[in-house]
């Protein structure tokens, strides 16, 4: 096992990132990358290596986010975004503009719990399908599913609103 300070630089930023897509907020973001590698030292002895060592930071981070969403109530709102913005047929592709990332990410904001976290995972952790099915407890399959069926609701309701 590799000492905490190479986990550290290894995988901080990509826990960051996760964070930061769950919450919105960069402070909140940075704590809880803090927090997870805190909570992560103090019970290395849990992690069994059933999966990779990033798909277990991300599981702490994620239940560290919803403890926070409990203990404050916290609601994330997107109400401040730009709505003029152009939607092409390649979810992946808009990914790569800002503007388009923000339309994105408010249609995102639109879907159920689950699947809007398969698409943060899958489009700002740039983890495969195997990782998103571990980090979530499903199958890759249905990660795969489910995130083909979000790319094609949103392209459908922006095709609605046009």
């Amino acid at each position: 096992m590799q000492n905490i300070e190479e986990i550290y630089k290894e995988y901080s930023t990509s826990v960051y990132k996760y964070l930061f897509c769950l919450t919105q907020n960069k402070e909140i973001a940075e704590d809880l990358t803090q927090e997870t590698f805190a909570y992560a030292v103090k019970d290395i002895k849990k992690f069994r290596g059933e999966c990779k060592l990033s798909v277990w930071l991300c599981q702490i981070a994620k239940h560290l986010w919803y403890k926070e969403l409990k203990k404050k109530n916290n609601n994330i709102s997107l109400e401040d975004i730009n709505e003029n913005v152009l939607y092409d047929d390649n979810l992946e592709e808009n990914y790569l503009k800002k503007e388009d990332r923000i339309k994105v990410f408010k249609d995102m904001q639109k879907l159920d719990e689950k699947t809007r976290e398969v698409m943060y995972l899958r489009l700002i952790g740039n983890l495969s399908y195997e990782e998103i099915g571990e980090i979530l407890g499903k199958s890759s399959n249905w990660t795969r599913v489910t995130f083909y069926r979000a790319k094609q609701k949103i392209k459908e309701e922006n095709k609605n609103d046009k």
